[in-house]
């Protein structure tokens, strides 16, 4: 077996992935307290409370802390001659080949959040897929969206 790729993704995308999941929590938080109101109005059951109380804080850990930091040092990515090579995973993680002959088209995208870190995500599309590479420094993403594009025009010469 092939050892995993080299290249990580940016750090500074840990602490967007924190602020994902801090938006996540105050959704699942904003369910809690409509369930609690409706308990409220339609019946004093005291669980519901408690169980909902937990449900939310088990939620706020695991999508601010813990998915966050097991997804970023999960992610990991290798641009080589004739492949992109990618790993990522919460709990099963995987492992995708995508060669250079299949590659169509790079893009770069920046949403309001990365654009403030300086981060931007890679997509590579082929004609069945599309995989991305999230939080990159921007430069970095240019710069590799260069490579991919020159690597997939040789690839697609040399066929």
């Amino acid at each position: 077996m092939r050892a995993e790729p080299t290249n990580r993704i940016s750090e500074k995308g840990l602490r967007v992935w924190y602020i994902y999941g801090i938006l996540q929590s105050l959704i699942v938080l904003l369910v809690g307290i409509g369930v609690g109101t409706i308990n409220y109005f339609t019946g004093e059951y005291v669980w519901l409370y408690i169980v909902t109380g937990a449900v939310v804080l088990i939620a706020g850990y695991l999508l601010t802390y813990l998915f966050p930091k097991v997804r970023w040092m999960r992610w990991r990515y290798e641009v080589r001659e004739q492949e992109i090579e990618l790993q990522h995973g919460l709990f099963i993680v995987k492992r995708t080949l995508v060669p250079m002959v299949r590659v169509q088209h790079v893009d770069t995208e920046q949403g309001p959040i990365l654009r403030k870190y300086n981060l931007s995500s890679i997509t590579i599309s082929t004609a069945a897929t599309s995989h991305t590479i999230p939080a990159l420094i921007t430069e970095e993403a240019d710069e590799l969206r260069g490579r991919i594009s020159v690597l997939a025009r040789v690839a697609e010469d040399d066929v």
